[in-house]
């Protein structure tokens, strides 16, 4: 079930960010995401946020600042299960474009955003990391293609 989450849910949302950015970016020092953790839980409490949960709990979440998403996060155990499917198609429904950044060496998700329709817009590098980085955007009108 897709849902909004409520506060009960920021810890468990913060900790699926921080678990998925370590496990995701093993290209980036752990001192990165740690040290982003705090300012991420203010930034979710100002996000549109939509979970995918289950009787076991939160599987996965989406993070939006207006039509860009800041993230979709999804239990190591919940992959290729179509969490992050749902959760992309439950924001595309309501926005006619969305546009997003993925760093390169993160192959899996970049693969993801392309087969599920996004293009490159541009390529750049992430000045707090200093790793490539990827301009994608998905329009419902196919346009861009």
């Amino acid at each position: 079930m897709i849902r909004r989450p409520d506060t009960q849910d920021l810890d468990a949302v913060s900790s699926l960010w921080l678990d998925a950015n370590l496990e995701a970016h093993g290209f980036i020092p752990a001192s990165y995401w740690l040290g982003h953790l705090e300012e991420v839980r203010a930034a979710l409490a100002q996000a549109e946020v939509w979970a995918f949960a289950d009787a076991a709990g939160l599987l996965g979440f989406v993070g939006l600042q207006g039509d860009y998403i800041a993230g979709i996060f999804v239990r190591r155990e919940a992959r290729s299960r179509g969490v992050g499917r749902r959760l992309l198609d439950h924001v595309k429904a309501g926005h006619p474009r969305l546009c997003l950044r993925v760093y390169e060496k993160n192959q899996r998700a970049a693969a993801f955003y392309r087969r599920e329709g996004f293009r490159l817009v541009e390529k750049g590098v992430d000045p707090e990391t200093g790793e490539t980085e990827l301009l994608l955007e998905w329009r419902r009108d196919g346009s861009g293609d």
